[in-house]
């Protein structure tokens, strides 16, 4: 469909201008260093952190949860979304020979969804309400942190902008039903804690 091709087209010369635009030897080092999960480790020791400080009582099904939600999107993504679109990544397209700046290995053949996308904006997504119910406050930042990982695929050449856009569209869905569950669950615990009504005379 012309639609599609136009589509794909824009895609293709998005990515292009994302690897280039600003590329020089601290931008690839920093790129690279926002795809490392071991940089990200101070966030999840804040995050435990701030769970077992503010809300121990939740704090066992808020890690089940994180766990659940970063589970399914992993799984989902690399082992039935790709392989079942079989949409190849940047470094396998013919007709990008030579234009992709490669800082990382090209990896698996399929890239769609971005899995980095899927499992980072389920964690945000997942986080960020979880914490909003437990103590209402918004958390945007962690959608900034999402979206700066799902940058940094596209600017090492791993991934087109569609797919982290996909990636992160299925992250939010699974991030936001797991959410769903925490509230369920958070909102049944209340129930119980509140005092029975004395009966009508």
């Amino acid at each position: 469909m012309e639609w599609m091709q136009l589509i794909l087209g824009a895609d293709r010369e998005i990515f292009l201008w994302v690897q280039k635009a600003g590329a020089g030897e601290w931008s690839d080092r920093f790129m690279l260093l926002l795809r490392k999960p071991a940089t990200w480790i101070p966030l999840y020791i804040f995050i435990l952190y701030w769970i077992i400080r503010y809300a121990r009582s939740f704090a066992l099904p808020f890690i089940v949860l994180t766990v659940v939600a970063a589970g399914l999107a992993d799984f989902s993504s690399a082992s039935i979304f790709k392989p079942l679109i079989a949409r190849p990544r940047p470094c396998y397209e013919p007709s990008l020979e030579g234009l992709v700046r490669e800082l990382v290995g090209c990896g698996g053949q399929y890239g769609f969804p971005s899995s980095h996308a899927s499992n980072h904006f389920a964690l945000a997504t997942f986080w960020y309400w979880a914490i909003y119910i437990l103590s209402g406050r918004r958390w945007n930042w962690l959608f900034v942190w999402a979206f700066m990982i799902g940058y940094a695929q596209v600017y090492v050449g791993k991934h087109y902008p569609i797919d982290i856009i996909c990636g992160a569209a299925l992250g939010i869905f699974i991030g936001t039903g797991s959410a769903k569950l925490f509230e369920w669950w958070y909102n049944r615990n209340q129930a119980k804690k509140s005092p029975e009504p004395y009966p009508l005379p």
